[in-house]
């Protein structure tokens, strides 16, 4: 059975905590022969750890950073970050660990622990998007993706945002059972969210068109998704700075202007698959996408499906999940 150790820091959110035993849980529950051990540990001796905001209370954990040493996966969660170099143990442990061959996967401040060791150097990592810049100038060598969304980049596993956390475990998941398992995890957990969220994001959208003063460069947008486009030119277009136009999209639409075009390139891409005939490497080439490829694992997280099955089920007059 594979050994997931979760490496709690103080200021970590509850839910970070909580979030790869309810994915691996839910999993195995419901899929005959998966089987994980989850292991919450704190980077010392077992003891207590203390959760943030948005509830700052202390919870005991079982295991220590000992119980780490042979974990098949090591996580990385948020916590707080005032700058400080990571304890030496917790840095050892994380290199030991990538020496034997296992997996580690971290999400927001996680990202910056982890690249603390030296093992992102000349590799691709991302954050949540607030942490992008931090990460960057701690970490020359790391090549920050400012999107926030999950990068895959040898063992490791980097994402950012509340639902990093989420987007990795069930990468893993997916990695270790298929995409299958992994896609009905996810619509078992978020299904009710997602209903809920796609409502707030038009509605977000429509006050966005009408009221930020963004109406052009969401044009712009809409009608450039097959370009290859950077928030500089992003920004560039609504004249603002990226750090500016990531505030102005924050505010208004809850994520960045990188994930708001990306939200806009999967939703493109869905509605040419329902319909139109066109094969998907012309859609993804019309999305902005470099390759089917590149469209597949962002376009499973949104849909738990590939394009082809999602086209497939769509024909066949079943709903798309």
């Amino acid at each position: 059975m594979p050994v997931i150790a979760v490496l709690a820091l103080d200021g970590l959110p509850g839910h970070h905590l909580t979030t790869p035993g309810l994915v691996f849980g839910a999993a195995a529950r419901e899929h005959p022969g998966v089987a994980y051990d989850v292991r919450l540990c704190a980077t010392g001796a077992p003891g207590t750890v203390r959760l943030g905001a948005p509830a700052p209370v202390e919870a005991l954990l079982p295991y220590g950073l000992a119980d780490a040493a042979e974990a098949d996966v090591l996580l990385l969660p948020a916590h707080r970050d005032d700058g400080a170099r990571p304890a030496p143990a917790l840095l050892d442990t994380l290199r030991a660990a990538a020496v034997r061959g296992a997996r580690i996967g971290a999400c927001g401040t996680g990202v910056l622990t982890l690249a603390a060791t030296g093992l992102l150097d000349g590799r691709r990592a991302t954050t949540a998007w607030r942490h992008t810049g931090e990460l960057a100038r701690r970490h020359p060598r790391v090549e920050v993706d400012p999107g926030g969304t999950l990068v895959a980049d040898g063992p490791f596993r980097t994402s950012g945002g509340v639902f990093g956390g989420l987007d990795v475990c069930l990468r893993l998941l997916a990695e270790d059972h298929g995409e299958r398992i992994a896609g009905r995890t996810r619509r078992e957990l978020l299904s009710p969210l997602l209903v809920h969220a796609e409502r707030v994001a038009e509605s977000i959208d429509r006050t966005l068109a009408d009221t930020s003063g963004l109406s052009a460069t969401l044009e712009w947008l809409e009608s450039s998704l097959h370009l290859p486009l950077a928030p500089a030119d992003i920004a560039a277009h609504a004249g603002v700075s990226v750090s500016s136009l990531n505030r102005r999209f924050l505010a208004r639409t809850g994520v960045s202007a990188p994930r708001y075009l990306l939200r806009l390139r999967l939703q493109r891409a869905r509605e040419l698959l329902e319909r139109t005939d066109e094969p998907v490497e012309a859609i993804a080439a019309r999305t902005g996408f470099a390759s089917p490829a590149a469209l597949r694992p962002h376009f499973a997280r949104l849909t738990g499906t590939t394009p082809r099955a999602y086209r497939a089920r769509h024909r066949s007059g079943r709903r798309p999940l």
